[in-house]
């Protein structure tokens, strides 16, 4: 987008120039086709994205208990373009139900992963979200569709810095980054009613769960990089009693820090 307009601009330029109108307004009338020929592709893979992955949540309904998607986080995958949070290179795949290279050794989670993940922490619109693993930040925008506040920790500094001005620059004010260890969580900012985990742990960090509202959920995979890991919620009862159970047989890249 920011190569197109930069070129129109010169394009401006050069027509007033030139004194030739009629080019000018032909040149521009061409490339704004272009622009919403795009968008409109862009559209149709995301609706095609999301009707894969509703097949996928009808197929896995007999681990996650989960028969179909909440519409909410329906129309929060419709609203998010994951085109603008892959590299350039990639954005023709990224409606693709598949996890994508991001650098250092990242990926942005396959779609239905997304998708199950926030449809099992129910979010509720006045609801406040730590995530763990910025990524690109596409998780971060799904889930500030549907809560109050995110909260949102990378430890790779350039992911988390371009994290951050992507989401700024697409108009998400209610979502605030730091890089940091997220191991450790964001004691500043809690308690959390939820909590999303994007890379797995060998085991379920406490200062995590001490961070988590009595009531509330988090969602993190369990297990080596090189072995099953399973995909958990831990949920904390109103008492403060902590119960697991596994969802899904999973692959993320692993949690990083000191710990």
């Amino acid at each position: 987008m920011k190569l197109t307009t930069h070129f129109l601009f010169i394009v401006l330029r050069f027509t007033m120039i030139k004194h030739n109108c009629n080019l000018m307004f032909s040149i521009i009338a061409l490339l704004l086709c272009q622009l919403t020929f795009a968008a409109d592709d862009f559209h149709r893979a995301r609706e095609k994205m999301i009707t894969l992955i509703e097949k996928d949540v009808t197929m896995t309904r007999f681990m996650t208990q989960r028969h179909r998607l909440n519409e909410r986080v329906i129309q929060a995958l419709a609203q998010v373009p994951r085109h603008q949070f892959v590299p350039a290179n990639s954005a023709k795949y990224a409606y693709e139900n598949r996890p994508l290279r991001i650098g250092y050794g990242q990926t942005i989670s396959q779609p239905y992963i997304v998708a199950i993940m926030t449809e099992i922490i129910d979010l509720e619109a006045d609801d406040v979200v730590l995530e763990i693993g910025t990524g690109s930040g596409y998780q971060a925008a799904i889930l500030a569709e549907l809560a109050k506040k995110v909260y949102t920790i990378e430890i790779i500094r350039p992911l988390g810095q371009q994290a951050a001005k992507r989401l700024q620059s697409l108009g998400y004010q209610n979502i605030e980054s730091k890089i940091s260890d997220g191991y450790y969580g964001w004691q500043e900012a809690a308690p959390f009613d939820a909590i999303v985990v994007t890379a797995a742990a060998s085991h379920i960090p406490s200062p995590l769960i001490q961070q988590l509202r009595p009531g509330g959920k988090m969602i993190i995979p369990v297990g080596s990089q090189f072995l099953t890991q399973q995909l958990m919620v831990v949920e904390k009862s109103l008492d403060g009693k902590v119960k697991n159970r596994q969802i899904l047989p999973v692959s993320f890249v692993p949690l990083t820090g000191d710990h």
